[in-house]
């Protein structure tokens, strides 16, 4: 299969997108977070192939993206006043409900619970394609399974080129780091996957406490141990054991991403500095790990987060891009 690029400032190019989901084809497409690998949600066919294209398991539910939260009650049922009003202040945007799944819905879709994930993304295109076939996407990042999320399109083509029917090319993702997982199907609100929107913020909208668990065992969409990881071996250390590191390992063709001021002058290093602020940082952070990944580096360095509540997700996603099988 040849992967086309389209163009999402082109109508033309929306609409061949909107034709190939409609005939059961695989779609990358952007959202505000990072790419997405969509299929038509009521085909269960085509969302079986997202699972082989991924090579994702079978029990790892797939996050179900809306036009409105008028179409809420096709994918969900019993559903509390409170995710309404979570949905009417944050969406669209990088909030996923996690909520009793409908019956009509295909266990395949929700990796065999009872469960589903659902959001509105934040992008025109996006809404503009959900709207026209009038159904629901499943879409998880566009990338391998347990490999980097794709910021992208060209992150998605060196990833799943030949294996999908096309991606959408809308320029880098605005956000750059998946969205917050929030569980509302029991008495006690959890945040299952941290994100750009905080506990913090879902307070102050739902004048409730939100609980931020930090293990769980719910199968949600980037609930396993090793994820997000580049090819190259990834540690993530302060500032100082990353300065001690390289001087002791000076022969090592090393990749460091930091925010702090880092002065190295060591040959074999390939260091790139992101902002210390967060919202610039989580657009950089992905780019920066499939930069490095491409050079042929023994390893790859990363700078350990603030220990701040803002920066959970980006915490999550690091320790999980570091962790090792063993």
């Amino acid at each position: 299969m040849k992967t086309q690029i389209l163009k999402a400032n082109n109508e033309q190019d929306i609409l061949t997108a909107i034709s190939m989901i409609q005939s059961g084809q695989i779609v990358a497409i952007p959202t505000e977070t990072v790419y997405g690998l969509a299929a038509d949600a009521r085909n269960i066919d085509a969302v079986k192939k997202i699972f082989s294209i991924k090579n994702r398991p079978a029990n790892h539910p797939l996050i179900v993206h809306i036009a409105s939260l008028d179409n809420l009650s096709e994918w969900a049922k019993d559903i509390p006043s409170i995710a309404f009003q979570i949905g009417q202040h944050f969406w669209p945007g990088p909030i996923t409900l996690l909520l009793k799944k409908h019956d009509s819905v295909n266990n395949i879709i929700t990796g065999g619970l009872d469960t589903i994930a659902i959001r509105i993304p934040q992008n025109n295109t996006v809404l503009k394609i959900l709207k026209t076939l009038n159904t629901a996407v499943a879409a998880p990042s566009a990338n391998p399974h347990k490999r980097i999320s794709p910021t992208t399109a060209e992150h998605v083509m060196s990833g799943l080129s030949g294996k999908i029917a096309a991606v959408l090319d809308a320029g880098p993702c605005q956000i750059g780091i998946e969205s917050t997982i929030i569980d509302l199907t029991k008495d006690k609100i959890s945040i299952l996957r941290h994100g750009p929107i905080t506990k913090e913020m879902i307070e102050a909208i739902i004048n409730a406490p939100v609980a931020t668990p930090s293990t769980h065992t719910e199968s949600v969409a980037g609930n396993m141990k090793c994820h997000y990881q580049p090819y190259t071996k990834t540690s993530l250390m302060t500032l100082n054991e990353i300065k001690k590191y390289t001087y002791e390992n000076q022969e090592k063709k090393i990749g460091i991403i930091h925010y702090s001021n880092l002065d190295l002058k060591l040959i074999n290093i390939k260091a790139i500095k992101l902002s210390s602020i967060k919202t610039e940082y989580s657009k950089e952070i992905y780019n920066s790990l499939h930069e490095l990944d491409t050079l042929n580096l023994q390893e790859i360095l990363i700078e350990t987060p603030p220990n701040q509540p803002l920066w959970n997700d980006i915490l999550d996603r690091l320790l999980k891009a570091s962790a090792k099988n063993n």
